[in-house]
């Protein structure tokens, strides 16, 4: 279950929150095979893999866009998968409920990296190319535009990673959506203590002997393991763990349980690359040309993320449509992770969808 989460270290505080899953259109899993995809810094990969699920069917109208598609994009190491449990599609794509697959046309793709789409894993290691987050969007964009024959989004949704990627969307691309709502991110280059914590996760896992400069024959599970402990104390939320964690004997378990389920899902060259995908990520520059109205929530348990800082009320006014929106703590908010739990935040979709509505 971690591994359907952003950085994987949230799942015992998603399962408090678990409702009976509604139904909704079984997905269709698909792969498009990309040749000769070059990416920014002009390498190319002979045949690029971009996996995706599509929940319902596309729908145009009179002018020939598409007018009810979704796009859903998913954080660091974490995949397309992580949307189809009960805290997220269960929350979201049944009947009447707010992107009801009945009447939307939802996109899950796994980004460059991750899930069942080309990896360093798969067989180049560290000769993998060196993507980008630009890189991932424009993969995104060729997979929406030539393959899904979708020419318009009524929504970008996106969490963590998946959030900096609606930005990227939203500068790159102004015109192809009505809506975005980027979660738990921040529209400015990852420095301070999230670049630190990106930069020693790295450091760990190629210190690790047995990482033999990506050539490994086993996981290198002690550096994994350092890096697991980075991940950990910034997603984590110090009153859910409270909560869960209440004796020293269940706090010890955990840590076991959490460190188990990480190491059987986690890739070290795929964790390397993927924390090194944000190195040029900023959007600040570029905020003014975002036309479509944006909802940028985030919540203030969040230490990837800390409200503290005032980096989203400085760069949400660049955004001639832009709302931020800070959750407060509850029994409910899981820090970082609060991003995948509609249950939280569905009531600000709601308001976003009635007004970027046509």
């Amino acid at each position: 279950m971690l591994k359907k989460y952003s950085f994987l270290l949230v799942f015992l505080f998603l399962c408090i929150h678990t409702k009976a899953q509604s139904s909704y259109p079984t997905p269709a899993e698909g792969i498009y095979a990309v040749e000769n995809f070059t990416f920014e810094n002009g390498e190319k990969l002979p045949l690029m893999n971009l996996h995706y699920y599509t929940i319902g069917t596309p729908r145009k109208g009179a002018d020939g866009k598409v007018m009810n598609a979704v796009l859903i994009m998913h954080g660091t190491t974490a995949s397309a998968t992580g949307f189809l449990g009960k805290q997220f599609a269960g929350q979201l794509f049944g009947p009447g409920q707010l992107l009801d697959a009945g009447k939307y046309f939802i996109i899950l793709p796994d980004a460059i990296g991750h899930g069942k789409s080309s990896r360093p894993s798969d067989s180049l290691h560290m000769h993998f190319p060196a993507y980008t987050y630009n890189d991932m969007v424009t993969a995104e964009y060729i997979l929406l535009t030539k393959h899904l024959g979708v020419n318009h989004l009524r929504l970008i949704l996106g969490t963590s990673m998946g959030a900096m990627h609606t930005w990227v969307w939203g500068y790159a691309y102004p015109d192809f959506m009505d809506a975005m709502m980027p979660l738990a991110c921040q529209p400015a280059p990852i420095v301070g203590r999230n670049r630190m914590m990106r930069k020693m996760a790295i450091d760990l896992i190629k210190m690790d002997p047995a990482w033999q400069g990506g050539e490994y024959k086993s996981q290198p599970t002690l550096g994994l393991t350092g890096a697991l402990s980075s991940f950990f104390f910034m997603n984590s939320s110090p009153l859910q763990l409270q909560l869960s964690a209440s004796t020293r004997e269940n706090a010890d378990s955990l840590v076991v349980r959490m460190r188990r389920a990480s190491l059987s899902s986690l890739d070290a060259n795929d964790v390397i690359y993927a924390l090194e995908a944000s190195r040029y990520y900023n959007p600040s520059p570029y905020l003014s040309k975002i036309k479509a109205p944006v909802f940028a929530v985030n919540s203030a348990d969040d230490e990837i993320n800390p409200p503290e800082l005032g980096v989203m009320e400085r760069e949400i006014k660049k955004v001639k449509k832009g709302r931020y929106i800070l959750l407060p703590v509850t029994d409910k908010t899981v820090g970082h992770g609060t991003n995948s739990l509609p249950a939280v935040w569905g009531e600000y979709l709601k308001e976003l969808l009635e007004i970027s509505g046509k």
